[in-house]
């Protein structure tokens, strides 16, 4: 289940495992043992990778894998300049659902 998660996320948002990692504020070998079975992320770290598998897949309704990791890469001025891969990777459920609600504005004008 970890691995799909993990491989949904980079498929879909066109980034390394090491940027997962990042977006994760983890290393990319504890990744790399969940991915492999060895281990299984804690509370927080599997809350997280949910989190951030369903935040790829509504960026995903907007953009393919390459604009969508421009987009998490990149300083928005919706987001007072700030780039999205920092807020989600801060751990902070008000700087993640920041991200969301700017994700939810974008995607309501592209299909408003």
């Amino acid at each position: 289940m970890i691995a799909e998660k993990r491989e949904s996320i980079q498929q879909h948002a066109g980034i390394t495992g090491s940027q997962v990692a990042e977006l994760l504020d983890t290393t990319p070998e504890t990744v790399s043992r969940w991915r492999g079975g060895r281990t299984q992320p804690q509370k927080r770290y599997l809350e997280h990778l949910l989190f951030l598998e369903w935040l790829i897949s509504e960026l995903s309704e907007l953009y393919n894998p390459r604009e969508a990791r421009i987009w998490l890469y990149s300083h928005h001025r919706l987001l007072g300049g700030r780039r999205p891969v920092d807020l989600i990777a801060s751990g902070d459920d008000a700087s993640r659902q920041e991200v969301l609600r700017i994700i939810s504005q974008l995607k309501d004008s592209a299909y408003g």
